[in-house]
């Protein structure tokens, strides 16, 4: 025998309304004004964040070097990855950190890439590494920005984005 309808509906918003209601005010409330203000606020202390914005950094600094050690192994590859390359350049002077904007073939004064970095023996798989490579980056990334506030988060997850794009197009042309 199948229930009998309720004789009214309640009115006002429904619980999963409100919930969403509620989770969009939380991250509407983490993001700051742009002033700076929330660099030091709930997420932590300036060291947190310093330490954060120095390993993205880094991690944006190897990831040249993987592109550098590419191109200098596939110069073929310099008009599909050069761009790329740059882009990386690009979020590593955003997190603060200095890299040659030019590639290892466009000059010979140019740094030569790290030893650490093995390059393997086809293009194609070349390509497939680097993929691999920003796409761990960027879940790394998109992990991160949750511990930081503010402007950094922004960042964060914009070049996070940017890395999953640059994956892409990686695994993309080597189809």
């Amino acid at each position: 025998m199948p229930y009998p309808p309720p004789p009214h509906v309640p009115s006002g918003p429904r619980r999963r309304s409100l919930l969403a209601s509620v989770a969009g005010g939380a991250l509407l409330a983490g993001c700051s004004d742009g002033t700076g203000s929330t660099e030091e606020g709930t997420a932590g202390s300036p060291s947190v964040v310093e330490r954060a914005r120095a390993r993205a950094a880094r991690d944006s600094r190897g990831i040249v070097e993987r592109y550098d050690a590419v191109l200098a192994a596939y110069p073929a590859l310099a008009e599909r990855v050069g761009p790329l390359r740059a882009e990386a350049v690009r979020h590593a002077e955003a997190f603060g950190e200095t890299v040659a904007t030019s590639s290892p073939t466009a000059s010979p004064a140019s740094p030569s890439p790290s030893p650490s970095v093995t390059v393997p023996t086809t293009e194609k798989d070349a390509l497939a590494q680097l993929a691999a490579a920003e796409r761990a980056l960027a879940d790394r990334r998109a992990k991160a920005l949750l511990d930081v506030p503010g402007e950094l988060a922004r960042l964060l997850a914009s070049v996070a984005a940017a890395g999953a794009a640059h994956a892409y197009l990686l695994m993309e042309g080597s189809r």
